[in-house]
């Protein structure tokens, strides 16, 4: 299974849409590009395997693998990339602004129930990420 992520980069944010299949599937907030900086910076751009993860603040969420640099870089909800994520993904329904969203929960839900289906079958899940 592939996922594909499709980056716009700006200096308060990075907006994305992902694709499943070719098909939109939700957008994506996250931090802005700050050279991969722990804490403050979106992901390099690349091929990561998801990996499913549970923990008690997100419950169900995933992980992206061999992120160069860093770790626990988590696919989880949130609505605004400053204030709720450290590096991480949220998936969104719709953009409100520059690392922005509504829905957040709604999108992941979806996404959560499509790969830990992917997940029962033994399939592989595979996030590329690009501009």
């Amino acid at each position: 299974m592939e996922f594909e992520l499709q980056r716009s980069y700006y200096k308060e944010g990075t907006n994305s849409a992902l694709f499943y299949k070719g098909r939109f599937f939700g957008f994506v907030i996250e931090l802005p590009w700050l050279n991969n900086q722990r804490n403050i910076s979106c992901i390099p751009e690349g091929v990561y395997k998801l990996k499913s993860r549970f923990s008690k603040k997100f419950k169900h969420h995933l992980v992206l693998e061999n992120v160069s640099g860093r770790s626990l870089i988590l696919i989880h909800p949130a609505n605004n990339a400053k204030k709720e994520l450290g590096g991480c993904l949220a998936p969104v329904s719709s953009l409100t602004g520059i690392g922005k969203g509504l829905n957040s929960r709604t999108v992941f839900q979806k996404l959560i129930s499509l790969c830990y289906q992917a997940f029962e079958r033994k399939e592989n899940i595979t996030l590329i990420i690009k501009s």
